[in-house]
């Protein structure tokens, strides 16, 4: 009996040990406190591992890129630019030698004219343009002698650069090949040969085409170009169109050769600058032609040249 008294005594007082903190902390919150701390051993924070990277190979090491300079060929020229425009320069000479191929009109309406001078014809520049000499009125002005020869004028000379000029869209220089021609040409025969006219420009039948040609003289025509020129000379009219002389004979117009003392404007195509001393002169064909300036405009008169000394 008292082995189980003791036991008794024992169970109680455990329950009274075990029940007394929580009393304890009911009545700290119904008088509002706080609740007394718990003695519980400080956790110690642990540090994670530390994270190791593999050991990265080392990259291969790369070698320099070569330059431009090193990369182009030596002989390899480095301006591209300057290689083309020499190119166009070489091609734009070659053009100009090239009498077949089409040459350039440099005139006041930069006219595009194909002379072929490798057909078989003969163009006689020489024949059609032997100055007339002026028989009836006399110079008042010395001549200019040089070489043996006089050139006589009635101007005084007054150079200015020759331009050759282009009488609108339907005439053509001396040695212009054309295959085929216009409805409106017609046929003129002159000393056993056959011209081709039209609108001021003369013809000849060449190897599958024509050919142009100074006007013939002697031949006829009923009306003269559109845009022919009077020129009065001793009294006389005639009608100057693209390097040729029209003079009126009743209704009809003949071509004859130039005229000493004709100033005309305009100079065609096929003529050359020749200096003659201190003087430059424009010869066409046999026509030497000075430059002058009338009324502020620069044109040219038909030369008489004279052989023998003044």
């Amino acid at each position: 009996m008292k082995a189980i008294r003791n036991f008794t005594i024992w169970l109680l007082f455990i329950s009274f040990t075990a029940i007394q903190p929580f009393e304890g902390l009911a009545q700290e919150r119904r008088r509002g406190g706080a609740a007394p701390a718990r003695n519980r051993p400080a956790r110690t924070p642990q540090k994670a591992p530390a994270r190791t990277r593999p050991a990265q190979t080392a990259r291969p090491t790369q070698t320099a890129r070569p330059t431009r300079q090193q990369t182009r060929p030596a002989n390899r020229p480095q301006n591209n630019t300057v290689n083309r425009n020499n190119i166009n320069r070489n091609n734009n000479s070659g053009n100009r030698v090239n009498n077949s191929g089409n040459r350039v009109n440099n005139s006041r309406r930069n006219v595009n004219i194909n002379v072929d001078n490798s057909r078989d014809i003969n163009v006689h520049n020489n024949r059609n343009t032997v100055v007339r000499r002026n028989n009836i009125n006399t110079y008042r002005r010395p001549p200019y002698a040089y070489g043996g020869r006089r050139y006589y004028s009635y101007h005084p000379y007054y150079y200015h650069p020759y331009r050759p000029y282009a009488w609108g869209p339907v005439w053509h220089p001396w040695g212009f090949f054309i295959a085929t021609l216009a409805t409106t040409a017609i046929i003129v025969s002159i000393n056993n040969a056959k011209y081709h006219y039209d609108q001021g420009v003369w013809y000849q039948q060449a190897n599958n085409g024509y050919t142009v040609v100074q006007a013939p003289v002697g031949a006829t025509i009923t009306t003269v170009p559109s845009g022919a020129q009077p020129v009065v000379v001793n009294n006389v009219t005639n009608y100057y169109y693209g390097g040729a002389y029209y003079e009126k004979d009743g209704s009809k117009y003949n071509v004859v050769s130039p005229p000493a003392g004709a100033v005309v404007q305009n100079l065609p195509a096929g003529g050359e600058e020749v200096k003659i001393g201190d003087q430059t002169y424009v010869k066409v064909g046999e026509t030497y032609y000075q430059p002058v300036n009338l009324d502020g405009k620069s044109q040219y008169e038909v030369v008489q040249v004279e052989d023998g000394a003044q």
